[in-house]
């Protein structure tokens, strides 16, 4: 019986946990770039280019920084990021995030977050393993929440 009562009682602390995790903002916006974060690291793992089509702003000012270098405009994000490095150098990709807190402010979101990436190389097969910090910033277009921006780097945080 105690044991139904605490995990009844974590079960009710789990939406207090999720509402930490998030910054201000009406909570419907929130919830939906918390999905696109969802959508993104989705097409990170499965290097699906019509997701990333419908994620991702198409206006030509978006951007992608990253330690390989810049990119700008969605067809070199979807080009030089996700077909060359996502999909040409690793056979398997899995990215987790942690930490996440998201930004509302009108029609503009950014959230930030911690990562940790797995791979598995294309050439040779080696498993690959890199841990990061990200800024994303979101546009509103036409209703809909959008990508416009990501920039990443080492994450020199221990991970927990």
């Amino acid at each position: 019986m105690s044991t139904r009562i605490l995990i009844a009682a974590v079960l009710c602390l789990m939406p207090a946990y999720a509402a930490a995790q998030t910054g201000p903002g009406p909570r419907g916006d929130v919830l939906a770039i918390h999905h696109l974060i969802e959508q993104y690291t989705k097409a990170v793992d499965t290097v699906d280019l019509n997701l990333l089509s419908e994620i991702w702003s198409h206006s030509p000012e978006v951007s992608f920084i990253y330690p390989l270098g810049e990119e700008h405009g969605f067809d070199a994000i979807e080009q030089h990021v996700f077909q060359n490095v996502m999909g040409g150098m690793f056979s398997k990709r899995d990215l987790q995030t942690r930490g996440m807190t998201i930004y509302v402010n009108g029609d503009t979101g950014w959230s930030e977050f911690h990562w940790t990436f797995y791979a598995t190389m294309r050439e040779g097969g080696s498993a690959v393993t890199t841990h990061g910090v990200e800024t994303q910033a979101y546009r509103r277009e036409s209703g809909t929440w959008r990508l416009v921006h990501v920039h990443h780097s080492e994450d020199r945080q221990p991970t927990p």
